[in-house]
């Protein structure tokens, strides 16, 4: 049963990596890899030294800001308000209903909130203007591009983390709840010394895995999203590589540029592993 999923990384995850070595040759695909360039750390210090480098680290680390922020707690706070619920088909059917956005790809979503959104004809600007209110450019703004992000985010994936948290809930031993009643702990004394404690090192391992995709902000939603009116707040490591990798043929430097993506997510997944060690907490290994 293990052996598909072994495969699989081994496949598409772990032989790709032999890849990586682009990131320090001139790559030029009709010589290969074993013929091309080697220019060592070349790629890494035009990166670093662009003039784009610090807009798109800035653009990247805020929109991962809102989603750990903003995003990552509410599976959790859903998850905690159905668990109080006694009423299991409700609860199953409220269920079904949050996590059904997953399954749809982004271009779908996005193409929801064109049509909710949009200046022309938009549901929510044509509520506003019969209010009384001007039109709103949600999806033109550089003002409201991280917002619509995080909240498109919200919206599809919101209910998928709630499944996982709701499993570890059912996992939490009844006896604990009727014990703490029986010494007269009310809900919320419940919800503080029981429920929370059993599942705090799901939250945890689940935010360690979070912060080592920290970088990656999601390329086909945010190209998606792009227009001249925000590329500047809304330009990320993501889009930046299909731009100079695949429009520019510059693969070696745009692997260098995943790559340091990919560095950054190691050292916090690492950093945050043994701090959840420190504390007493199990981590990821």
């Amino acid at each position: 049963m293990l052996l598909p999923g072994v495969l699989y990384f081994l496949i598409f995850r772990y032989a790709p990596m032999w890849g990586l070595v682009i990131a320090f040759q001139n790559y030029m695909p009709f010589l290969g890899i074993a013929k091309s360039e080697w220019v060592g750390f070349a790629h890494f210090h035009a990166l670093f030294t662009s003039p784009d480098f610090w807009m798109l680290l800035r653009n990247t680390m805020i929109l991962a800001a809102y989603n750990i922020f903003l995003f990552f707690p509410l599976p959790i706070i859903i998850a905690l308000m159905l668990n109080e619920v006694r009423h299991e088909v409700y609860k199953k059917i409220v269920v079904s209903l949050i996590y059904v956005p997953h399954f749809l790809s982004w271009v779908i979503v996005v193409s929801f909130f064109y049509f909710f959104f949009s200046i022309q004809n938009g549901i929510v600007n044509e509520i506003l203007q019969s209010l009384g209110f001007q039109k709103v450019h949600f999806l033109d703004s550089a003002r409201w591009f991280r917002p619509m992000i995080t909240l498109e985010i919200i919206w599809k994936e919101t209910g998928w983390g709630t499944i996982i948290f709701m499993a570890a809930l059912a996992g939490v031993n009844p006896q604990l709840y009727e014990a703490a009643r029986m010494d007269g702990a009310n809900r919320w004394r419940q919800l503080y010394h029981i429920t929370l404690p059993s599942i705090r090192s799901t939250i945890i391992i689940l935010l360690i895995l979070r912060l080592g995709s920290f970088l990656d902000s999601g390329f086909e939603q945010i190209y998606l999203m792009l227009n001249t009116l925000n590329r500047e707040v809304g330009e990320v490591f993501d889009t930046y590589v299909y731009t100079v990798g695949i429009l520019g043929g510059q693969f070696g430097f745009s692997t260098a540029v995943d790559m340091f993506k990919s560095v950054v997510g190691l050292l916090l997944v690492l950093i945050t592993n043994r701090l959840a060690k420190k504390f007493g907490e199990e981590g990821i290994y």
